[in-house]
């Protein structure tokens, strides 16, 4: 219904489900009862909220700089791993020739590495995780200003986020989806320029999904 695109994979990877709080926005959204008031807005609205924040300007601007903040780290990781796999390579290929204590000396080096690694490893991704979260904080909080004026200026009386995978939502028309339209309102409330796009780097979003991996799982960790 909304799509598999790399930008709401990579939102989803944040657990931004619990920043909005739908049914509270649905209230502000909706006229109050007047005995004088027009018609009561009786639309709904589907939009993926997660997906919206790195789809604006700002958004794409906040994480290409902050692949740009990571790239160093990612370099250091992937030296350090791919040392790690050497050492492992050359002690399963020269074990057989070696004395007991050298055996021992390497496998106490090779241990030694792998938890230094791993402890970079999840410092450089709580770190990154922090970063993102507190991008994706920052523009949520001023999305949901954006989403209350598009609703009120376009009687909506609910709108539902789908951003989390376990929403009770199934299905909407696609004439109820407006995650553009959101995405749209906020660059009006909020001009940013986007980062320059060029033929040799991925969009913004395509690289935002990027963590180390896991030490020992892939000879090439990427970005925290």
């Amino acid at each position: 219904m909304h799509g598999t695109s790399t930008l709401k994979k990579f939102v989803l990877s944040l657990g931004l489900s619990s920043l909005l709080s739908i049914a509270a926005l649905a209230q502000a959204a909706a006229p109050a009862p007047s005995s004088t008031a027009g018609p009561v807005a009786t639309k709904i609205g589907v939009v993926n909220v997660q997906e919206a924040i790195v789809a604006t300007n700002e958004g794409k601007k906040e994480f290409d700089a902050l692949e740009k903040r990571f790239t160093p780290k990612q370099a250091e990781l992937k030296n350090a791993n791919d040392e790690l796999d050497n050492l492992k390579k050359q002690f399963q290929a020269q074990s057989d020739k070696l004395s007991d204590d050298e055996r021992t000396t390497r496998a106490k080096t090779i241990e030694t590495k792998q938890k230094s690694l791993q402890r970079n490893y999840e410092d450089a991704q709580a770190e990154f995780q922090q970063a993102q979260q507190e991008v994706v904080n920052r523009i949520g909080g001023k999305m949901l200003n954006s989403l209350e004026k598009y609703a009120k200026a376009n009687g909506y009386a609910v709108i539902l986020d789908v951003s989390n995978p376990q929403t009770p939502v199934l299905w909407a028309a696609q004439g109820n989806i407006i995650t553009k339209e959101l995405v749209d309102a906020y660059n009006t409330d909020n001009p940013a320029t986007p980062p320059p796009a060029t033929a040799a780097a991925p969009k913004p979003a395509a690289g935002a999904t990027n963590r180390p991996a896991a030490p020992g799982a892939a000879a090439t960790p990427k970005k925290p």
